[in-house]
């Protein structure tokens, strides 16, 4: 077991560093009640969120994360107590690069995914906002092809009714060797960022304190929050519903381990009461975290130790998942293969990192969007600069130096689409790209090739200061001109001063054609 037999236990500082491969191991002690019989009980959870890939990203020494390994320290935790629950805090379904490959002429949509983590054990799971990418039919479908528990606490379908097989929370009645007994509550919330028509949500606030509330009532000693909330909403679920002990989190991509101190003095003879704990993964399963639970039956007290796992090639992946994981990726790479794609083929070579984070690409250019930038503006002839909504870009992970395949660019933009060739007046282009600035920091945020800004709030075109009166002709990309990105309606509607020219190119294959020098 390594590391994961090392810990301490003590009292936890708030708001630990963000940091990428460092282990933590912290605990706390928290009061809580119900007694049964004298033993202290012992539950391991190993914690995932945010995973989109199957198999390791890319990266020096096997790079990070693979469900397989994944599967090969559950399988360690397990062996060393059978009580181990495998958790995962939202985001799985989608957006993925493999899930956009079709079969049969259907994209695979999570399938590949939601087989992985059968085969892998997962016991529980609850949604993130991307799990409502898919349409109703392939969510459902996802839903029955599962073998691990889904739980939603305030999500429901558009008539308010439970999906089918999804409850509210899970108690479970844990015994121990001795005679003690543990009655474990998990209840389940998500943001409310993805308007699907299928769905609909409550406050997460006021249901995660509802659901813990009833779990409290129904005699659970501990209540665990599975969320895809930003860190802000789990803060203040962590302030507003104490009886949750901890949160295990997902929505962020990067580790969190935070600690929420109360002002009460400690009583002789009580358990410390540190607050509520939260917990995020890095994304892609590029860590894990692995939480023991120690709760003393007759003091009622719960000790929460906490390490931080990265998963690397250091971990074997286990045979059976990998096995599984490969299958899955013949099929993907055989579907693409028919799109015109050969995964596997290196278009170039980085000498740079390429910068694909989420919170990189919706805050400002990086490598990787002035690449994506000038590959469309190559793509149509005599156009003066290229848009596209940063959004676009699903791969919040960084391309290290060294080959490019064009994998990698289908994990850029699983999406695809069309560069379009639009001819605009000055005065719509300057509302766009003023609406784009506003929206920096969602998928909204422009990213742009032959403008730069004026200095005085204002736009210069190829180095020109932007003629309102004038037309331009441009590289857009097609989802953009539905005019269903945040505040540009105007440019999926009948306009005068937007003509549509044509389509000019798949957009990965003009970034694979720009990359290979074919400019």
């Amino acid at each position: 077991m390594g590391a994961l037999s090392r810990r301490w236990f003590g009292f936890a500082r708030e708001g630990l560093p963000r940091r990428f491969g460092l282990r933590f191991a912290l605990a706390a002690a928290v009061c809580l009640a119900g007694p049964i019989r004298a033993e202290t009980m012992e539950v391991q959870l190993l914690q995932l969120n945010d995973v989109y890939e199957i198999a390791p990203t890319p990266g020096a020494d096997g790079g990070r994360g693979g469900l397989a390994r994944v599967a090969t320290l559950r399988q360690r935790l397990k062996a060393r107590n059978p009580h181990t629950l495998t958790l995962l805090a939202g985001d799985a379904l989608s957006p993925s690069a493999l899930g956009t490959a079709k079969l049969n002429g259907e994209p695979l949509a999570g399938r590949q995914m939601v087989a992985v983590l059968n085969r892998m054990g997962l016991d529980l799971a609850t949604f993130g906002n991307h799990e409502f990418d898919l349409s109703e039919a392939q969510y459902r479908e996802r839903l029955r092809e599962s073998k691990f528990q889904w739980l939603s606490s305030n999500v429901t379908d558009a008539s308010g009714r439970p999906f089918p097989g999804v409850p509210s929370s899970r108690l479970m009645a844990l015994e121990g060797k001795d005679g003690g007994r543990l009655r474990l509550g998990v209840l389940g919330v998500t943001l409310a960022s993805n308007p699907a028509t299928y769905v609909r949500y409550a406050d997460p606030l006021e249901a995660a304190r509802s659901e813990a509330d009833r779990l409290r009532r129904q005699g659970a000693d501990v209540v665990i929050g599975l969320t895809h909330l930003s860190l802000a909403e789990d803060q203040r679920l962590a302030a507003a519903v104490p009886a949750i002990d901890l949160i295990l989190g997902g929505h962020e991509h990067e580790n969190v381990q935070q600690w929420r101190l109360l002002s009460r003095a400690h009583r002789p003879g009580s358990c410390p009461d540190p607050g509520t704990p939260i917990f995020k993964a890095d994304a892609n399963a590029g860590t894990v975290y692995v939480l023991t639970l120690r709760y003393d039956t007759v003091r009622r007290c719960l000790h929460i130790g906490a390490l931080l796992q990265p998963i690397t090639g250091a971990l074997p992946a286990d045979p059976a998942v990998q096995a599984e994981v490969e299958q899955w990726q013949r099929q993907a790479f055989a579907g693409f293969r028919a799109e015109g794609f050969e995964p596997g083929a290196i278009v170039a070579t980085t000498a740079v990192p390429l910068d694909g984070r989420e919170a990189s690409v919706r805050n400002g250019p990086t490598a990787l969007t002035e690449a994506i930038a000038a590959a469309m503006l190559a793509a149509v002839e005599g156009a003066e600069l290229a848009v596209f909504n940063a959004g676009a870009i699903r791969i919040d992970d960084v391309i290290p130096p060294g080959p490019i395949r064009q994998y990698d660019v289908i994990r850029v933009l699983p999406f695809g689409g069309q560069v379009v060739e639009v001819a605009i007046t000055g005065d719509l282009l300057a509302k766009v790209l003023d609406q784009g600035r506003a929206n920096r920091g969602s998928g909204g945020f422009l990213q742009t090739a032959g403008v730069t800004g004026d200095g005085q709030g204002g736009w210069r075109i190829a180095g020109q200061p932007l003629q309102p009166a004038r037309t331009y002709r441009i590289a857009v990309s097609d989802f953009m001109m539905t005019g269903r990105e945040q505040g540009l309606g105007l440019l999926g509607t009948a306009n005068a001063s937007i003509q549509r020219l044509g389509n000019r190119g798949e957009i990965r294959q003009q970034l694979i054609r720009y990359w290979g020098g074919g400019r």
